[in-house]
């Protein structure tokens, strides 16, 4: 057991794909944060690295898009399907996975395993969702048709059933147990959706005018209510673009350095995290790998690393 609490072994899985976002280049993030040296610096803080490689992913280029209002919805059907079992196969192994995205449809399928992992035992998640976006829409909604702004709602049980009942279950996280941080972003048809679905959205606005810390602390008294574990999904489009340029879709005014390291050192502190993804990092846009590199400190501070 790693002085964390969780479990000393950790798992990176790999899924590199952007069918799901609009802008190409996300599934090459998957490679820039291992090139940031992700898997020597994890080590250093005393856990057990392996590095499971890529789950298979159909290129854009030799697939048909289907309809317009879920964009490559089989093939990313399969690509989370296939996540989904490695991530619930790695928790079965009392090892802690770290999947690397790839746009933030990925998450249907990290969280999807993680579910039906705990499930096994009677026991459930919730969920921080740290995003500039709420990602809550529906093919019906969605102005783009692009997955990526869907899979918060897929993992409540809203969406395609291709997407919401992977693993033979839905949802897959209580609503309530749902704190999304850092919103700044929402289609006008998904506004509807976060405020009638039971997630807790704290806007960037709560976190200017209540502190980092507190909205934090409510954040995991909130995805520990009642729950055996907490997953964490991070999109570094969460992050200000000043400080992480390289993303899927960036967007002005976010959460700042030293606010990202604080959030992930509280929820390192809570002891009850099982899993996380990072996604959304694109390296055409960014400068020098810097917002790969933020990632891979943001992880380590979200599995020990300290100032002291």
């Amino acid at each position: 057991m790693h002085p964390t609490g969780r479990a000393s072994k950790i798992s990176i899985i790999g899924a590199p794909m952007d069918l799901g976002a609009g802008r190409r280049g996300v599934d090459m993030g998957v490679s820039a944060i291992r090139v940031a040296n992700l898997r020597a610096q994890l080590r250093s803080l005393g856990y057990d690295v392996e590095d499971l490689g890529n789950i298979p992913v159909e290129q854009a280029e030799t697939q048909p898009e289907g309809q317009a209002n879920a964009k490559y919805l089989p093939q990313i059907q399969a690509t989370v399907n296939a996540l989904a079992r490695k991530v619930e196969d790695t928790l079965g192994r009392n090892s802690f996975p770290i999947v690397l995205g790839g746009d933030h449809s990925v998450a249907i399928g990290t969280v999807s395993g993680v579910s039906s992992h705990f499930r096994k035992t009677g026991r459930n998640i919730g969920v921080i969702w740290i995003d500039a976006h709420a990602d809550m829409n529906t093919p019906q909604s969605s102005p783009s048709g692009n997955i990526h702004g869907m899979p918060l709602a897929c993992l409540i049980g809203v969406g395609p059933d291709e997407l919401t009942k992977i693993g033979g279950h839905s949802p897959k996280v209580d609503p309530r147990n749902v704190a999304i941080i850092g919103l700044r972003r929402v289609d006008e048809g998904e506004r509807t959706h976060v405020r009638r679905s039971g997630v807790h959205a704290f806007t960037m606005r709560d976190i200017d005018e209540l502190g980092m810390r507190a909205v934090m602390e409510k954040a995991v008294e909130i995805a520990s209510a009642g729950t055996d574990a907490i997953h964490l999904s991070l999109d570094m489009d969460s992050v200000d673009p000043s400080q992480a340029p390289g993303v899927g879709t960036p967007v002005p005014g976010g959460i700042t350095y030293r606010e990202a390291h604080l959030a992930m050192e509280i929820l390192c502190d809570c002891s009850r995290l099982a899993s996380l993804e990072v996604v959304e990092v694109n390296p055409i846009l960014d400068d020098a790998n810097r917002t790969a590199i933020l990632a891979v400190e943001l992880i380590l501070s979200a599995l020990g690393k300290r100032i002291l």
